[in-house]
């Protein structure tokens, strides 16, 4: 059984006091940083690119998860390559998403794959064997601060099952509207890494927030 790790969405902090909220959030307990690069055309919004995930992994002493909410991640990923640990892609992107994943691992990250909240789960099922994690958006990409699709976590028991079914590893991680009461559902699920980002860098208290997050219910 894999730990819970919690990874803040960076796209939910301060911008102009980057540094200082990503020492924030670490020292809260953080164990990964979430950076949602996006594109404006496979989402409708642009957040950031390689310059900002580069400054972000500067100060980072935990590992960076980029999520590439892009067209053509097959063209832009070995930019992020040098600063992340992990890359997550999407099934719906127009690549060649065997090669893809094989190209990102070859680098010496781990690879991801994610789905759309309209995406059914059958369609990465071909793909498990290749990934390293499993992303089930539990909103629609693209806007931070989106209500909780409680539908979703169908996807996230059939990644679970999927995994003991088949014998493989990833792990599955869910972003989308994380909070204390969300993410309680997710764990519950089968999940065992949590994207949050409103949640915890709005949060009274921070680290109280992460651990609260982090807890497996008994």
């Amino acid at each position: 059984m894999h730990s819970i790790l919690i990874a803040p969405s960076v796209l939910a902090c301060d911008f102009g006091r980057l540094h200082d909220e990503i020492q924030r959030v670490q020292t809260a307990g953080a164990d990964w940083l979430h950076l949602d690069v996006m594109d404006g055309h496979f989402v409708d919004n642009i957040s950031f690119g390689p310059a900002f995930v580069d400054a972000t992994a500067a100060v980072a002493t935990v590992p960076v998860d980029t999520h590439l909410m892009v067209s053509r991640p097959d063209h832009y990923w070995p930019r992020f390559s040098k600063s992340s640990q992990n890359i997550t892609i999407h099934v719906e992107a127009d690549c060649d998403v065997s090669d893809t994943l094989r190209a990102i691992r070859s680098a010496g990250c781990t690879a991801g794959l994610s789905l759309r909240p309209g995406t059914p789960f059958s369609a990465i099922e071909r793909f498990l064997p290749e990934l390293d994690l499993v992303l089930v958006m539990t909103v629609e990409p693209g806007f931070g601060g989106q209500s909780f699709q409680a539908a979703m976590l169908e996807k996230v028991r059939a990644a679970f099952a999927a995994r003991a079914r088949l014998g493989l590893s990833y792990r599955i991680e869910v972003d989308g509207g994380v909070n204390l009461e969300t993410g309680l559902q997710c764990v519950l699920a089968g999940a065992d890494t949590l994207v949050a980002g409103t949640s915890v860098f709005r949060a009274p208290d921070m680290s109280e927030t992460i651990l609260r997050l982090r807890q497996r219910p008994a």
